[in-house]
């Protein structure tokens, strides 16, 4: 039975020129809703993805954003204006705060994608990303079915671009201090990298721009021997080509030292650096010689190790699992969720971590036993706000950048708190030391020189400045709210239950069982004893679960991989060029126990 696709209800629209948009106004068309909130690495891969869509079928075809907000500022629509331009967004954009029209889709995780035929039915929906080939095949059928029927009409959409902003920096990420005093910043919307006089204001130099460079984001100067070594100054964490580069700045020459401009699909990777895909890098650090990258499209710390020459780099895994959440211990065993910060400690011991979807503070270091992660500040993917106190009690806000200070302390940029925050180790507090910053994507001290006093420096992203803050201030301890992502809780049945997650290969694709199941099933909850049974990883897309019904709720992860390859493998019927494609979603879902229940949970990887 088809369902007639709820209508799209909101607090306004952007990208529209003031207009509403209702689902009648789109009827003729194939509209696919792209439910997303800006925090979200994983729906930025999808935006990415669907951009060759609405180049290709631009007019039958309208993409609408449902913006639908995991952290409390992400409910601000100021923060939702900047987002949309920050992220080149060029469709429709459903401010969605409280989440009704999430609610009335279903709609479970970031990012969830939902395909509405020409006659208004919902005919698809699609959790997580690795869509956009299944997603144009769709799209052709029902271009094809509803030409025939004579219910497809072409023409322009809702979509109305806003002016185009103009200042010198747009929405930088990073910043780093070169020996000689003065600055390179990452012009993160103008995709180009700034050399910036010691006064953190006056332009020496741009470099790369568009097609070079894709959203800059981490930046890291080089010790003057790795410098010689290798011939490069400044290295480049290049987040949506999905590569790290190198800048010589006597010259301005750019070239690539690890990735290969694809974006890497698979849970893990390690070998030549110019041969190995890598997942949205966004920050850098220098740690025992090597290059410690914060790969946030995987969850993931690696390290790049720089040769002589490009081609003999290498990269591997440092630490992290690819699953979400937060784990600590031995680094291969350790949970992330989108690192975005690094910067190693004075003596070398550690790097410290801003890991801004679980809203924590976190470091790695060498211990007898190997490479061990610790968390400082943060309690999981859904818990945020902005408490000062002991460290165990505090609470942060998607922090994205952070830094040691001289007395051994981190200063953190709380950035959705619009703070600088403190972490002093030895007494295991948390202090803010200002607030009413812009978006603080990154933060570096700035030692004394001449008449100047050491101070902090800080990329205010959404002012799209640097601003120098004293250091000398003294920190206030904030008593503020404590928050938890808001979402309709989904309730389940004690006792026995079955997770269901639906995967249906798009047109022209099958799951290729060769060599055995080609799906990954992982299952865990917080607490731990909400599950009697069925926590783990195994292959099949099905899981049975018993239930404690005394823990009473609890959030339930759930990670799964399925793999389809293009024609048929087992009659032989595979077309030229025929590839494999990954489908994965994480999935945090809070669930509770109640009489009478549904004991099956169904989630769609890809639903049809």
């Amino acid at each position: 039975m088809k369902l007639r696709a709820p209508e799209l209800t909101g607090r306004g629209w952007l990208n529209t020129g003031g207009d509403d948009v209702r689902l009648a106004d789109l009827r003729g068309k194939v509209v696919v809703l792209d439910f997303w909130t800006f925090c979200c690495v994983n729906c930025l891969h999808v935006l990415d993805e669907l951009r060759p869509l609405e180049e290709r079928f631009g007019d039958k075809l309208v993409i609408v954003g449902v913006h639908s907000p995991k952290f409390e500022h992400e409910a601000d629509p100021e923060a939702l204006v900047a987002a949309v331009e920050r992220y080149a967004v060029h469709h429709p954009v459903l401010d969605d705060p409280d989440l009704v029209t999430w609610q009335a889709y279903a709609a479970r995780a970031w990012p969830t994608l939902v395909v509405i035929d020409p006659e208004g039915y919902i005919v698809a929906s699609m959790s997580g990303e690795g869509h956009g080939h299944g997603l144009t095949t769709l799209v052709e059928e029902l271009l094809v079915e509803h030409e025939a029927k004579g219910t497809l009409r072409s023409g322009s959409g809702p979509y109305v671009p806003p002016p185009a902003p103009s200042t010198a920096l747009r929405f930088p990420g990073k910043v780093a201090r070169l020996a000689d005093g003065t600055f390179v910043v990452s012009d993160t919307a103008h995709h180009q990298v700034v050399h910036l006089a010691a006064d953190g204001e006056s332009e020496l130099a741009r470099f790369g721009g568009e097609g070079v460079f894709n959203e800059p984001q981490g930046l890291l100067v080089l010790p003057p021997e790795a410098a010689e070594r290798t011939g490069d100054d400044v290295l480049v964490a290049d987040s949506v080509n999905h590569e790290i580069k190198g800048i010589r700045l006597s010259d301005g020459r750019v070239r690539t030292l690890a990735g290969t401009g694809e974006q890497l699909r698979e849970r893990e990777g390690s070998g030549p650096a110019l041969r190995q895909a890598l997942s949205t890098p966004w920050d850098l650090a220098w740690w025992y010689d090597r290059v410690v990258v914060a790969m946030a499209g995987t969850h993931q710390l690696w390290v790049l190790h720089l040769a002589e020459h490009p081609a003999d780099n290498t990269v591997a895994v440092l630490a992290g699992t690819s699953n979400e959440g937060i784990r600590d211990g031995a680094a291969h065993d350790a949970w992330f969720a989108q690192p975005s910060g690094l910067a190693t400690s004075a003596d070398g011991s550690r790097v410290w971590i801003a890991d801004s979807e679980t809203s924590a503070l976190r470091s790695i270091a060498v211990t007898d036993d190997g490479f061990e992660v610790t968390t400082h500040v943060g309690q999981g993917l859904f818990d945020f706000g902005h408490v000062d106190g002991p460290a165990g009690e505090a609470l942060l806000q998607h922090p994205l950048g952070v830094a040691e200070l001289p007395d051994g302390s981190v200063v953190v940029a709380d950035t959705y708190n619009g703070a600088l925050r403190r972490f002093d180790p030895a007494k295991g507090e948390v202090s803010t030391l200002t607030t009413g910053l812009a978006e603080p994507s990154d933060v570096i001290v700035v030692p004394a020189t001449g008449d100047d006093r050491a101070h902090l420096l800080v990329v205010e992203a959404n002012a799209h400045r640097l601003t120098p803050v004293a250091l000398t201030q003294e920190a206030q301890h904030v008593r503020g709210e404590a928050h938890q992502t808001q979402r309709p809780v989904t309730e389940i049945a004690s006792g026995a239950a079955e997770l269901v997650v639906t995967f249906e290969p798009p047109a022209g694709q099958k799951l290729d069982m060769r060599w055995g199941d080609p799906t990954m099933l992982q299952v865990s909850s917080s607490p731990e004893a909400f599950l009697r049974e069925g926590a783990g990883m195994g292959q099949g897309l099905t899981r049975s679960l018993v239930i404690d019904e005394s823990v009473g709720s609890a959030i339930l992860h759930v990670s799964v991989r399925a793999a389809a390859c293009d024609g048929d493998p087992f009659t032989g019927e595979v077309p030229e060029h025929a590839a494999c494609h990954l489908y994965q979603q994480d999935w945090g879902i809070p669930v509770i126990v109640v009489d009478g229940a549904p004991s099956t949970l169904t989630l769609d990887l890809r639903g049809v």
